[in-house]
């Protein structure tokens, strides 16, 4: 009896230890993506087309088809000069989605893998947007940002917080992270009600956590947000366009949400 005892509680250590030991990636379960796997179609019930905007980033935000392919099971979002839409003023003309009104996300992690063409003046962008409150009150993701032909990225978190009372370092609200420029790079975020985490090629870059502070609007993360995929050009941060770089281009192989098991 003593030796089936002793048995049966080894037994249910081991058993323990290996559930311990399972890797991060068995935490999660994938509940939806978009491979792009058909050729020439965006999605329309899950993409729209980012429409202009007065902000830096849309300046030139266009529904113009030479702006968009899908081909090779990629998305491919262009920044081009204006050489043909004569009714549109704008010298440049760049190709965006979104997933507003139609998919939002929250308490599970997105992962994006794309490949960033370079220019100078060029400013891809992967990041997040509140369905349902204004910004900055609502919060702002930056999953990824680029700025010309950096060998990093910008993970960034936007708030009342961090923008409209300026307090950015209680805690961190920003990081960079080195990617490799020639080839495609997974850029993700984990979203939970207290904290986001952020990560480049599945290795963590900084954590972003609710906190005890007097302060309003701190953490507003905790609601549903959707994705925006965009290659935008010029603005006061990236600066100006070389239109002698142009086109050029970012790569978006896939599109993943992943939820807790």
């Amino acid at each position: 009896m003593k030796n089936y005892l002793l048995i049966s509680i080894f037994a249910s250590l081991c058993s323990l230890l290996l559930c311990c030991q399972s890797s991060p990636k068995d935490q999660w379960e994938l509940v939806w993506e978009d491979t792009f796997g058909k050729e020439g179609v965006i999605d329309t019930a899950t993409w729209s087309k980012i429409p202009r905007g007065r902000p830096d980033w849309n300046n030139y935000m266009s529904s113009f088809d030479s702006c968009y392919a899908v081909k090779n099971s990629n998305l491919i979002l262009y920044g081009i000069r204006n050489t043909t839409q004569h009714q549109d003023t704008a010298p440049y003309l760049t190709g965006g989605v979104y997933t507003k009104g139609k998919k939002t996300f929250t308490d599970g992690k997105v992962e994006i893998r794309a490949k960033l063409g370079s220019a100078t003046g060029a400013w891809p962008a992967i990041w997040m947007l509140p369905e349902n409150a204004p910004w900055p009150t609502g919060g702002e993701i930056d999953i990824m940002e680029r700025l010309n032909s950096d060998t990093l990225v910008y993970q960034t978190v936007h708030s009342h917080y961090t923008y409209t009372l300026g307090i950015q370092n209680n805690p961190r609200s920003g990081a960079t992270a080195p990617i490799n420029p020639e080839d495609y790079n997974i850029y993700g975020v984990e979203l939970y009600t207290d904290s986001l985490v952020f990560y480049v090629n599945r290795q963590p870059v900084f954590t972003y956590p609710r906190i005890q502070t007097e302060h309003p609007g701190q953490y507003p993360f905790d609601q549903p947000f959707y994705l925006l995929i965009d290659m935008q050009l010029g603005g006061k941060w990236v600066g100006k366009v070389n239109p002698d770089e142009l086109p050029v281009k970012m790569e978006i192989d896939w599109v993943r949400f992943y939820k807790k098991r």
